[in-house]
């Protein structure tokens, strides 16, 4: 977790500042994001809640989304990581959504991608305004865990960027 921290108190304090909230959508981080963000003291403040989105049950059940809502779209691409963060800002009634949804490896997607794809994104509304930003991420390592923390990694420092 100590690889996390840092990067997780820095976004915890802006968050806490600007009296602002985040709820979480996570795949192959494995709840390494939530945790990251919940092991900071004063996380009550900021952190609303999140969810492991590991498969279709989850996305159906825990999210609420059906075939339709996410017609066009597959898991690990950013148009379906923006709809979760925008999905779990609105379920939790956050000021941001941030989701991370990828293949952490040994070996590649069901969808083609490679071991160490993902694909994060944050959700906000500024100015009465859908705010949204993803971006895709290749390691190119086979090594699940610690594409699991490169992921969290990954997904933490989107959130702290557009925070700043």
């Amino acid at each position: 977790m100590d690889r996390l921290l840092p990067l997780a108190k820095e976004v915890g304090d802006k968050l806490i500042a600007r009296g602002e909230t985040v709820g979480v959508s996570e795949s192959s981080s494995g709840g390494l994001i939530s945790a990251a963000l919940l092991a900071v003291p004063g996380a009550s403040r900021y952190y609303r809640g999140g969810g492991v989105i590991y498969a279709p049950n989850a996305f159906r059940g825990l999210m609420g989304l059906s075939r339709d809502d996410i017609e066009g779209m597959r898991s690990s691409t950013e148009p379906y990581a923006r709809l979760l963060a925008k999905t779990m800002r609105g379920k939790l009634r956050t000021s941001w959504g941030l989701c991370e949804t990828g293949a952490s490896g040994p070996s590649g997607s069901g969808y083609g991608d490679a071991a160490g794809h993902t694909c994060v994104a944050v959700s906000s509304v500024r100015d009465g305004e859908l705010f949204e930003l993803s971006r895709t991420l290749e390691t190119g390592l086979n090594d699940r865990e610690e594409n699991m923390w490169l992921f969290a990694r990954e997904a933490l420092a989107l959130l702290n960027e557009v925070l700043d």
